[in-house]
C-alpha cells in the first residue's frame, strides 16, 4: 500500500498487521462533513497501530478512503437525480407512485388518469394561486354546497380532479349507447349537492365522501388507473358458484368483483384490514380464503383461487 513495512518492534510479532485499525463503516454525504471526519479516523489508525521502525506512508490509505467516499456519493447522487427527472416528467410523486402512477409516463397521460402532480417549488409557493373548483364560484349560492366548496381548497382540489377524471372517463365511453355516464354524473351531482342538509360541521365531510367515492369509482370503471387480476374464486368448494375479482390501485383502494351477470364496485374500509364494501355486497381477504357476501343479509360464502 504505497510502501513497505517491515522490521517491527518486538511487540508487533503478538499481533497482525492492521488488527487494531478501527474499520471506517460511515461515509459523510457532504465533502465539508468528510475532511475532519478522515483526519480523526487518521489519527485513530496511528493509535492503534504497532510502532514500527520506518514511518508509515498514510497517503494512500486516505486517498482510497477519500475515493471509495466519492464512488457511493456519486452513485447515489445519479440515481436520485434520475429517479427526481423522472418524477418531474410524469408529474407523480412518491406517494402518488405508490397508487397507481406511472413514472415512465408523460405528466399528462397520467394527469387523465385521475393523478396530478398539485406540488410546487418553495419559491413560487407564495405566487401560486389557490386551487379552483372547475365551476363559476360567482354562481354559487350562498349557503350551498358549491359555495362551501369554493371557500375550500381540499375540496376545490377534489372537484379539479374529478373533472380531470370525469373527461377520461367520457372519452371511454365515447361510443356508449345510451349516454349512462352522463346521466350518473348528473344525479351525483344531485347527490353532492344534498350534503348541506348534513348536521352542522358535517357538510364539508359528506362533500370530501362523496368526491373520494366518485373519483375512485370512474377510475375503477373505465379503468383509468392500474390493475391486478382477475382473479376467479371457486365458492362454499363449488366451481359453479364463481366470483370473479379485479383490484385497482386507487386511493383508497377498490375492486369489482362479478358473480354471474351481476357486478359491484367494493372500496376498501379504512381501520379495517382488507375488508371491501360495495352497495349490499362485501369482500374480507383473511389468508388464501376470501369471505364473501353477495346480496343485503345473505349468507357468507367461503371462496378460494380456482386453479385455471
Amino acid at each position: 500500500m504505497g510502501g513497505s513495512v517491515t522490521n517491527f518492534n518486538k511487540h508487533s510479532a503478538k499481533r497482525p498487521f492492521g488488527d487494531g485499525i478501527r474499520p471506517i463503516l460511515f461515509i459523510k454525504t457532504t465533502a465539508a462533513g468528510f475532511q475532519p471526519y478522515l483526519q480523526r479516523e487518521m489519527a485513530n489508525i496511528r493509535k492503534t497501530l504497532p510502532v514500527p521502525s520506518h514511518p508509515i506512508n498514510m497517503k494512500p490509505i486516505a486517498l482510497l478512503a477519500a475515493s471509495l467516499w466519492l464512488v457511493t456519493l456519486t452513485a447515489a447522487h445519479a440515481t436520485d437525480a434520475k429517479y427526481r427527472q423522472k418524477l418531474e416528467r410524469s408529474g407523480c410523486t412518491q406517494i402518488s407512485e405508490s397508487q397507481g402512477c406511472d413514472i415512465n409516463k408523460t405528466r399528462e397521460e397520467n394527469a387523465k388518469a385521475g393523478f396530478a402532480n398539485d406540488a410546487v417549488a418553495p419559491s413560487a409557493a407564495k405566487t401560486t394561486p389557490a386551487a379552483k373548483p372547475s365551476f363559476d364560484c360567482a354562481k354559487a349560492r350562498p349557503g350551498s354546497s358549491e359555495a362551501l366548496i369554493c371557500a375550500d381548497p381540499a375540496l376545490s382540489a377534489l372537484d379539479r380532479q374529478l373533472a380531470d377524471v370525469y373527461a377520461a372517463a367520457r372519452k371511454k365511453a365515447a361510443n356508449q349507447k345510451p349516454p349512462v355516464l352522463q346521466a350518473e354524473q348528473r344525479g351525483w351531482v344531485k347527490g353532492r349537492d344534498d350534503c348541506w342538509k348534513a348536521q352542522q360541521g358535517g357538510q364539508a365531510a359528506c362533500i370530501r365522501g362523496a368526491y373520494v367515492d366518485r373519483i375512485v369509482e370512474l377510475q375503477a370503471r373505465y379503468r383509468l388507473v392500474a390493475a391486478e387480476g382477475p382473479v376467479f374464486l371457486a365458492c362454499d368448494g363449488n366451481p359453479a358458484n364463481e366470483v370473479v375479482v379485479t383490484t385497482f390501485r386507487t386511493q383508497p383502494p377498490t375492486l369489482i368483483a362479478e358473480r354471474g351477470d351481476q357486478s359491484s364496485l367494493m372500496v376498501r374500509q379504512a381501520g379495517e384490514g382488507e375488508r371491501y364494501q360495495g352497495r349490499n355486497e362485501t369482500l374480507v381477504q383473511q389468508g388464501a380464503e376470501s369471505l364473501v357476501t353477495w346480496g343485503y343479509q345473505a349468507p357468507v360464502m367461503r371462496c378460494r383461487a380456482a386453479k385455471r
